[in-house]
């Protein structure tokens, strides 16, 4: 089991952690020795224990806050999906009814014998002008 060297609040520590997991540890260190930087700043020097607890619950209230928000998120996706599901489950509107007006025989035979007779008149006008 490796062990590493951490600095927090100014402060080296010697942690041991599985293989391989060298990297998380010393990025969840760097986490915690900025919480401290800060209370650091803020306060000056404090004794150990107070300062690891202190920067110990900011970061617990950091990650309050962000479950609290992944958790609204969480919530509103929920509703989204929910949503979604329901209008897949939706029965399809009923299909639009379009009504195309059918031109009755009688108007089209009407209008074949006007067409005849127009025809006809245009004929024996052209016979007169001819002759």
């Amino acid at each position: 089991m490796p062990e590493i060297t951490i600095v927090i609040g100014g402060r080296n520590f010697e942690v041991a952690c599985q293989a391989g997991e060298e990297q998380y540890l010393q990025a969840a260190a760097k986490m915690l020795d900025d919480e401290a930087q800060v209370l650091s700043d803020q306060v000056g020097r404090m004794p150990e224990a107070r300062m690891l607890l202190m920067a110990g619950l900011m970061l617990a209230d950091k990650t309050a806050s962000f479950e609290d928000k992944v958790s609204q998120i969480q919530g509103t996706l929920n509703e989204r999906e929910a949503e979604l599901e329901g209008l897949r489950n939706m029965a399809p509107p009923p299909p639009e009814r379009v009504e195309v007006p059918v031109i009755p025989a009688t108007v089209t035979d009407t209008l074949a014998e006007l067409a005849a007779r127009a025809e006809s008149l245009a004929a024996s006008v052209e016979e007169k002008a001819a002759g």
